[in-house]
C-alpha cells in the first residue's frame, strides 16, 4: 500500500488509478527482482533494478520541478526511495499514466520500442494477473 500513498503525495496525474498504479509497481518489482531490495544484477540494483542514470535522471527532472530533492545511488535499495523515483520518472515520460507505455518505459527507457520491448511486457502483464 506504500506505492499508493507514495503516488498520491506526489500529486500526480496520472489517468489511471492508484490500484492499477499498485498493480503494476508490484508486477514490476516481481519480474525485476522477485521482490526483493537487495537484488543485483550489474550496475541494476534494488527491488526495481534501478541503474545509475536513472538516479540521474530523476535528480535531473527534481531539478527542472524546483525541488531539493535528490536520490544517491544508496537509495536504489530503499523499496520505498525506489518506488519514488519509478513516479518520477512515469510522471515525466508519462504524464498521461498509459499502463501499457509505463511498462515499456521501464523496460526499454524513453526511446523504446515496442518490438524490443515486447517480451518484458508480456511478463509483466501475466505478473499482473497473479
Amino acid at each position: 500500500m506504500k506505492h499508493i500513498i507514495i503516488i498520491a503525495a506526489l500529486s500526480l496525474s496520472l489517468a489511471t488509478n492508484a490500484r492499477d498504479w499498485g498493480r503494476v509497481l508490484k508486477a514490476i518489482a516481481y519480474v525485476e527482482s522477485k521482490n526483493d531490495p537487495k537484488a543485483v544484477s550489474g550496475d541494476q540494483v534494488g527491488l526495481l533494478q534501478i541503474r545509475p542514470i536513472m538516479v540521474r535522471d530523476c535528480n535531473r527532472i527534481l531539478e527542472r520541478r524546483g525541488s531539493a530533492k535528490r536520490y544517491t545511488l544508496r537509495d536504489r535499495y530503499n523499496p520505498v526511495k525506489s518506488r519514488e523515483m519509478f513516479v518520477i520518472y512515469q510522471s515525466h515520460y508519462n504524464p498521461k499514466g498509459n499502463i501499457e507505455r509505463a511498462i515499456r518505459l521501464w523496460n526499454g527507457g524513453s526511446g523504446y520500442s515496442v518490438r524490443g520491448t515486447q517480451g518484458y511486457y508480456q511478463k509483466v502483464k501475466k505478473a499482473m494477473r497473479k
